[in-house]
């Protein structure tokens, strides 16, 4: 029990981090800012390779530090002023300087971006020549996840050679979401030590902070805006499900119109962190119930949507804060209540039974639309499944217990729906064509 308990800790620790900007855009940047410090020269040719998944989530979202959209901007502000030490938050430490110096960039440089022919959800491989070395770096799988690092022929890093030379000589090792249910994720939470997962709190800070911002600024679709107004004149109620709208809409509105704040990410996600987080603490902030007890209705939060996306993938053609955040925020919502087990896995399948067909045409201003539903729907679920109301078993994907509808769901996101993701894709490349 304490062995899994660490690792349950650990994968929270690996998951659940701070990410300035879009994610896709932003592990960009930062493949590109450490291509050019290992190229240690000006950069004479470079070519940029992205998995679909990556292009898709990129093409049309903010960046923060400037009014430009996507991936070529973000591709300059690696090459320009990006320092790779900073991760994920990479965007946070340009200066103005530095974002004028890559909108130069942009208008005066031909950018070199095309996507990968590859099945893989998450690959960014930048290749760079100067006068008198190359570079070479590729991420893979999860967004800050070096497997390749090249200078001219020394190779510095490679993860997949030492992966493909330890799979023929070692067992698998076991992915304790396989295998772990649902209930055992749960009890263990409730017996984690609460210094180990405090972490969790500085998510709260960050993402309301994200979302006072779009509350007080005039940016994005004005999502998180519109339904503060909507309260304030009487056409919506001021409760729970609201409040979870308003708060994760407008930290959406904000985060994908480019404002440079960071965000507690989940599983290699903002938006999806924003998702994971914001809905369980609009419950606690009209119910009290402590740090202690908040802490591990998040920590439920981001591990079912650990769980979830395990099955899904890290990047698909469903909306990940729809099918997996919101999963996960809803079973925490639902533990916070006081639920039972009985609840939290009903509050689970009623959520699967809803959200289940959300698309991801990528990540962009009317993501604040998704997340306000992926919110609104959170709260529902756990509310109605705590009065006792649920999908009952073999109803559409929804299976005999809720660890197999979330394998279910991840049939259809993975497997069924791979062709939706490239007629997504394909649409939008024809729109960001036309003139």
């Amino acid at each position: 029990m304490r062995d899994l308990r660490n690792q349950l800790v650990n994968i929270l620790r690996a998951e659940v981090k701070p990410a300035v900007g879009c994610t896709e855009p932003v592990a960009v940047a930062l493949a590109c800012a450490k291509a050019k410090e290992l190229l240690g020269e000006e950069i004479v040719k470079h070519k940029v390779l992205v998995s679909p998944n990556v292009y898709k989530n990129a093409m049309c979202v903010g960046i923060p530090g400037t009014d430009r959209l996507g991936l070529k901007i973000a591709v300059a502000m690696g090459f320009v002023g990006g320092k790779s030490e900073g991760g994920l938050t990479i965007l946070e430490g340009l200066t103005e300087e530095d974002v004028k110096a890559s909108e130069l960039y942009v208008d005066t440089q031909v950018i070199d971006i095309s996507p990968l022919d590859t099945k893989e959800k998450v690959v960014i491989e930048v290749r760079l020549e100067g006068k008198n070395n190359t570079s070479r770096v590729i991420i893979k799988t999860k967004h800050d996840n070096f497997v390749l690092l090249q200078k001219n022929d020394e190779v510095l890093l490679n993860e997949e050679a030492e992966e493909t030379t330890e799979a023929v000589s070692a067992p698998k090792v076991e992915n304790i979401m396989d295998t772990i249910t649902i209930e055992e994720l749960v009890r263990n939470v409730e017996n984690m030590e609460f210094e180990d997962i405090k972490f969790l709190l500085d998510g709260v800070k960050m993402n309301m902070d994200m979302a006072r911002y779009g509350l007080e600024n005039e940016i994005g679709i004005g999502v998180g805006v519109g339904i503060k107004k909507a309260m304030e004149e009487g056409l919506l109620g001021d409760g729970i499900m609201t409040q979870a709208m308003m708060l994760t809409a407008a930290a959406s509105d904000a985060r994908m119109g480019g404002a440079k704040l960071p965000v507690m990410s989940s599983n290699g996600s903002g938006n999806h962190g924003l998702t994971a987080i914001l809905p369980v603490v609009a419950y606690d902030l009209k119910n009290p119930q402590g740090d202690d007890k908040l802490c591990r209705a998040l920590a439920i939060s981001h591990l079912v949507t650990a769980y979830v996306k395990n099955y899904t993938g890290r990047l698909s053609a469903v909306c990940g804060c729809g099918v997996a955040a919101s999963t996960g925020a809803t079973a925490g919502i639902s533990w916070l209540m006081g639920g039972d087990m009985k609840h939290i896995n009903g509050s689970i399948e009623n959520m699967i039974a809803d959200l289940s067909g959300m698309i991801c045409d990528g990540a962009k201003a009317g993501c604040a639309l998704k997340l306000s539903s992926a919110a609104s729907a959170a709260v529902q679920s756990a509310v109605i499944a705590k009065g006792g109301y649920a999908v009952p078993p073999l109803n559409g994907i929804v299976g005999t217990k809720v660890e197999q509808s979330i394998q279910n769901l991840g049939r259809v996101s993975d497997k069924g729906m791979q062709i939706t993701d490239e007629v997504i894709l394909n649409v939008m490349d024809d729109m960001n064509k036309v003139d």
